[in-house]
């Protein structure tokens, strides 16, 4: 068992609370995380719709503590008998309870009043949506879009991902520009509705990644289902995010740099993902040498470390047995097309 605590009496109380929805925040360490932001979470969501659980990986800090002497009633905690991370945490997690629909939601997420009811309201009444995320916009500056996510996820032909109201390092402000519902390529795992079914299906989240990509991999996974993901501007959460290394830190341009590979070679159809990795490979090659002119030495040995590491786990991968064409990724070069035209996602006028 994976569980420190059994799930046996918890999955008694859901079957006989007969709610659908089960909101998951994954904890590692994160009591001061917790005591900032679950509030926002407990006191804006609808006790009749959804349980809130915390999900703690084996933490060593007094997060425990802090929920017990707190929260001891409207929310459920789960124990982990050790640290999966993030793609491995919620993969137990979900596996072992049963609802029809699960929330994967970063402990440094505040949420806005009834945020959960558009979310639920468009999966439950559309069989083909399988993943639905929330505007995300930064809590820091909660004018601007959130760096990871925005209003939703696509990628490019060559794999590189982008968001409506972000592209490249490009923030753009939230004016209402991108307040619709609209069907989006991927959705951030920051604040992630989806059906657990579904979830399943797909075997989750691929834990081999460690961390960074693993949601858009899902998502892809999930549309080569044939499953549709959305957007919808109806539902309002901001983000902290920032992460714990920054964007050009060596080790977190190698997991970007290696999950993306993977991540293009495991959903891609064989004579595609051949041309397609040729190209990204003098791409990425030329990235390099760029590194190693600025005098990177550690980001430019990042980038080969990533083909190395590549090349040693794609056997653990083959070509999806079904592949559907999707519109949601973007025809073209999205970082040439933001050297030489597109700033913000508007200017792509690009049709999807």
């Amino acid at each position: 068992m994976y569980l420190t605590k059994s799930l046996f009496y918890f999955n008694i109380y859901k079957r006989l609370n007969l709610k659908e929805i089960a909101i998951i925040i994954l904890n590692w360490n994160g009591e001061k995380l917790l005591e900032k932001y679950l509030p926002s979470v407990i006191n804006n969501t609808s006790k009749d719709l959804a349980d809130i659980i915390v999900a703690d990986n084996n933490s060593t800090d007094n997060s425990i503590e802090f929920l017990n002497n707190n929260y001891s009633e409207g929310i459920k905690i789960i124990s982990l008998d050790k640290n999966y991370g993030f793609a491995g945490g919620y993969n137990r997690i979900i596996e072992d309870l049963d609802y029809k629909y699960v929330v994967l939601l970063n402990s440094d997420v505040e949420v806005s009043n009834n945020w959960l009811e558009p979310l639920y309201k468009l999966v439950s009444q559309n069989k083909e949506i399988a993943v639905v995320q929330p505007k995300i916009c930064a809590f820091k500056d909660k004018t601007k879009f959130e760096y990871a996510g925005a209003a939703g996820g696509y990628i490019d032909i060559f794999g590189f991902p982008f968001c409506r109201g972000r592209i490249l390092n490009s923030v753009e402000s939230d004016v209402g520009q991108y307040d619709d519902t609209t069907e989006v390529m991927w959705c951030s795992g920051a604040a992630l509705f989806i059906k657990r079914d579904v979830y399943m299906k797909v075997g989750g989240m691929d834990e081999r990644f460690f961390a960074h990509m693993e949601e858009i991999d899902m998502c892809w996974r999930i549309s080569n289902l044939g499953y549709k993901l959305y957007e919808t501007s109806n539902s309002l959460v901001w983000h902290l995010g920032g992460g714990t290394l920054p964007m050009n830190h060596p080790h977190k341009l190698f997991l970007n740099y290696r999950n993306n590979l993977l991540m293009l070679y495991k959903n891609m159809p064989f004579l595609r993902r051949f041309y397609i990795m040729f190209i990204r490979f003098f791409m990425d090659l030329a990235s390099a040498f760029i590194f190693l002119i600025q005098g990177k030495t550690n980001n430019f040995a990042s980038v080969l470390k990533a083909y190395i590491a590549f090349l040693k786990m794609k056997k653990y991968y083959k070509s999806p047995s079904k592949y559907v064409k999707n519109k949601n990724i973007y025809k073209g070069s999205i970082v040439l097309k933001y050297f030489i035209s597109a700033k913000k996602f508007s200017d792509l006028k690009w049709k999807h």
